[in-house]
């Protein structure tokens, strides 16, 4: 069985992660979306909320599961005998910084391997920080996130 691993702060999970995992979910046999904990970014959302709100716009599929996690995320890896990780690629400014992360992870564990997806192009712009950014201002938000993510982005700006 070919276990993956999606991780992410997901503060929040848009549509562009949402399509992601989908994708990983018909590739792998099994996916696990990994929250992060301690991310040293402020986010927005409580680590509860955004596990509870990837569960939501996961739960279409039976192969994909969440689970936080704190520390290495090779260390994780290991833990979940998942032998991939995945990571999204917007545009070509969010390569290099994916590169090193990758290069330093295949240094800790080489037997982990890392893999590329890149969204659909409806959601090549869309990022997590923009979003958090037009919720924050009072913009509407539908269209890059699930209903119930848009629901708790308006609660919590409110």
């Amino acid at each position: 069985m070919t276990r993956a691993i999606y991780p992410g702060t997901f503060d929040p999970v848009t549509n562009g992660h949402g399509d992601l995992i989908s994708r990983a979910a018909r590739l792998f046999d099994q996916v696990i979306v990994a929250v992060a904990i301690d991310t040293g970014k402020d986010t927005c959302l409580g680590l509860d909320q955004r596990v509870a709100l990837v569960e939501k716009v996961v739960e279409e599929h039976d192969n994909v599961s969440v689970k936080a996690f704190t520390g290495l995320l090779v260390a994780f890896c290991e833990q979940q005998q998942a032998g991939v990780v995945i990571r999204g690629l917007r545009a070509v400014s969010d390569f290099e910084y994916e590169f090193q992360l990758a290069s330093m992870n295949r240094r800790l564990a080489p037997q982990i391997e890392t893999l590329f997806l890149t969204p659909a192009e409806q959601y090549s712009f869309i990022s997590s920080s923009l979003v958090r950014e037009i919720a924050r201002l009072g913009g509407d938000v539908a269209e890059f996130v699930h209903p119930d993510v848009r629901r708790a982005l308006s609660a919590n700006f409110s």
